[in-house]
């Protein structure tokens, strides 16, 4: 196994440049393979698990899910505070940023940047919940997409490029994590839940954040500062197919959910009909329903 990892690590730096050796021991950063066997295990489990509780009761999950959401909340503020605060008080150029600048603050970014890949792995467990909870369908093409590649993508970045300009989408990220988590994490509350209003514009932000990180590295692509254009170019790229897919999501949970009640309205349907009971049966049922995409 190591024989088989040296050769995969000449190859890599062969392809992709001298990694660096500022994270060297980190834990899962030093060889690709654990990272990559992660992602087949989570998506074998994406594949079966489904099949596992077909003729079984779903599980609540509700006290876990407040702790979990609570978790992540917490760790994506953590992420999304040092990133900002280092990044604004080390200097870092808005418009681009090299890796090898400001060694203090690299230093921290790096550490900061290490708990970001990771959460990513902690992150599969939103699929898991949905399995356990029966909610296959939120376990969409976009949902399993962003999960398995972002875990993956961040081995990589941590290994050539740990710092500088890859400080910015993972500090938006984080804050939109802020956001979502605290509403997940909320909404296991059934008393609070008739009070959470921002579910909608979770996939708003979402958007702005990719269009701003376009934005941002494609200044560093226009002014250069050093930081290697094949990854500028990566994440233009790894953004479009995100807007894309996300652009899709809400297109297709809102704007036709949206057509769709006001076409029950219009015909008198039972559901806008029957009284208060069935109309909240209703919301229920829609809301059941939406989505879930982080």
């Amino acid at each position: 196994m190591e024989t088989f990892n040296h050769k995969l690590n000449i190859y890599l730096e062969s392809w992709m440049g001298p990694r660096d050796q500022r994270v060297r021991g980190w834990l899962l950063l030093d060889n690709y393979p654990p990272t990559f066997a992660l992602t087949v295990m989570y998506l074998l489990i994406v594949w079966m698990g489904p099949k596992y509780m077909k003729h079984r009761q779903p599980y609540s999950c509700r006290g876990l899910l407040v702790l979990y959401n609570l978790g992540l909340t917490l760790l994506s503020f953590y992420m999304f505070y040092e990133l900002v605060t280092a990044a604004w008080h080390g200097g870092y150029n808005f418009y681009c940023q090299d890796t090898h600048s400001a060694q203090e603050v690299d230093n921290k970014i790096i550490n900061v940047l290490w708990w970001y890949y990771f959460s990513k792995l902690i992150e599969f467990m939103d699929t898991f919940f949905f399995i356990l909870r029966k909610n296959n369908h939120q376990i969409t093409f976009l949902h399993i997409y962003h999960h398995a590649t972002m875990l993956n993508i961040w081995w990589f970045v941590m290994n050539w490029v740990p710092c500088g300009h890859s400080y910015f989408g993972a500090s938006l990220n984080s804050f939109i994590h802020v956001v979502m988590y605290s509403y997940y994490g909320l909404s296991a509350v059934p008393a609070i839940r008739p009070y959470l209003w921002w579910k909608k514009y979770i996939t708003q932000f979402q958007l702005i954040q990719f269009f701003l990180t376009m934005s941002q590295t494609i200044c560093a692509v226009v002014w250069p500062c050093g930081f290697p254009m094949g990854w500028l170019y990566f994440q233009i790229s790894y953004m479009v197919t995100l807007i894309i897919l996300f652009t899709n999501f809400y297109i297709q949970t809102y704007k036709k959910h949206s057509g769709s009640l006001k076409k029950e309205l219009q015909n008198g349907s039972a559901a806008s009909t029957n009284g208060h009971a069935n109309g909240a049966q209703s919301m229920e049922r829609t809301t059941a329903k939406k989505l879930r995409v982080d």
